[in-house]
């Protein structure tokens, strides 16, 4: 399932079988699948916890996975169903000691995902503004040793219009904890133009592509080999 903007309201359903899906990513070159649990996200109840076990089961490509995770039993629990890197989001920016006692846990197997409306990070399935600055947040977060940020600029999310470049190469001017981009990916030119961003020397360590993907605008191959940059 996909949300558009976040919006629960506004959701698209492209397949029940959610480890076919994963299979198929793996098939054509996935080295990470990134799941979300929508529901989670929105309630803090892990209600698809069997569904993401069943995923890590079925393939052998890493899995990274967040939503709802806002305490360490919570986080222990995906661990054990078998996902690499938790990813933490609300409880990340509302309870950042969370992050610390994690990453001292499991140290390199922790992501924090800021999700925001430009610098305004929002909480809570993104229903909720936090009042927070994204780049202080993003400061914060590498004091704790968390492993990647997710970054997603939610009014491009599911809209397949393009990354907001400028807000995630401000967040990796920020900090040097590795940045994923997330949000608005439609074509291979998306993600050539990400591979390509640079700031002070640095570049996004990678991007999730969700929307393009179900609706074949381009596949995992396809994709993978869009973001190898050519030399300069």
């Amino acid at each position: 399932m996909r949300l558009l903007r976040g919006d629960f309201a506004a959701e698209t359903v492209y397949d029940a079988d959610p480890v076919g899906v994963a299979r198929g990513f793996e098939a054509e070159g996935a080295a990470w699948i990134h799941v979300v649990d929508l529901d989670a996200a929105r309630t803090g109840s892990a209600a698809n916890l069997g569904a993401i076990e069943a995923i890590c089961a079925a393939v052998d490509c890493r899995v990274q996975s967040g939503g709802g995770v806002r305490s360490v039993e919570a986080a222990s629990a995906l661990w054990s169903a078998g996902v690499d890197r938790v990813i933490v989001g609300t409880a990340a920016v509302e309870n950042p000691e969370l992050v610390d006692a994690l990453c001292t846990l499991h140290p390199g197997h922790v992501g924090v995902g800021l999700d925001a409306h430009g610098r305004d990070v929002a909480v809570r399935g993104w229903v909720a503004g936090s009042g927070l600055d994204l780049l202080d947040l993003a400061r914060r977060f590498a004091d704790s040793g968390v492993a990647a940020l997710v970054v997603t600029e939610i009014g491009r999310d599911g809209t397949m219009e393009g990354p907001d470049v400028d807000q995630l190469l401000a967040v990796v001017a920020a900090t040097p904890t590795p940045v994923i981009a997330s949000g608005g990916v439609g074509t291979l030119d998306d993600l050539t133009v990400l591979a390509r961003a640079e700031t002070e020397g640095r570049r996004l360590h990678g991007a999730i592509a969700g929307r393009a993907l179900y609706e074949r605008r381009f596949t995992v191959s396809e994709g993978i080999a869009a973001c190898v940059t050519p030399p300069s």
